[in-house]
């Protein structure tokens, strides 16, 4: 989450594409990956990605142990899920990854700080009220920090960021579903890193 002000929300179709968006996103700055378990190619493409230098590659949208079982068995680095369980968030812990839960009220925050959880996913960040939203749940949890993801854009990014707890935002638009043009795609990520300045 210190890493880069933007993680990219990464929908893989193709393996084929994997390497080389991951290579236009490093060579941008942004080395986390979040490549979401919501297409067939996604646990082969996390193992192509592992293979880019400077890359950091996890699994977003896990929703159980198989699945965390099966992120960690393709390489992943660190665990991204839109909610939290406590049999995933034990699974989770047991499996020693970074592991980033969602989050969108009061109660799975204080069921994430039950099982010693700290750092956490708002989502989905504008569905669930947007940034007014999280700083009047973040308020009674000034030990926590947040990733907040879902329907955040290249716009709104830098307003997410202002606020303390938030360190990063996860975002779609750095990493088009179809990519094609990897320049363009590099370009994002290089405004994107600019975010934190």
């Amino acid at each position: 989450m210190h890493t880069a002000p933007v993680i990219p929300v990464i929908v893989i179709d193709e393996v084929a594409d994997a390497v080389p968006l991951a290579e236009a996103l490093v060579a941008g700055g942004l080395r986390v990956l979040e490549v979401t378990l919501r297409t067939p190619a996604a646990l082969e493409a996390i193992a192509a990605m592992k293979q880019v230098e400077g890359a950091i590659v996890g699994a977003g949208t896990v929703t159980n142990a198989a699945e965390l079982d099966a992120a960690i068995k393709a390489g992943s680095e660190f665990i991204v899920s839109p909610g939290l369980t406590e049999p995933l968030g034990k699974a989770a812990i047991a499996e020693g990854v970074p592991f980033l839960p969602g989050t969108a009220n009061a109660g799975d925050i204080m069921r994430g700080l039950d099982l010693g959880l700290t750092h956490f996913k708002f989502f989905p960040a504008m569905a669930a009220g947007g940034l007014p939203a999280l700083k009047a749940l973040a308020a009674p949890f000034g030990q926590c920090l947040f990733c907040p993801t879902g329907g955040i854009t290249e716009a709104t990014a830098a307003e997410w960021l202002a606020f303390d707890p938030v360190l990063c935002v996860g975002g779609s638009w750095v990493a088009p579903r179809h990519p094609t043009d990897f320049a363009a795609i590099e370009a994002s990520a290089r405004a994107a890193m600019a975010l934190a300045a």
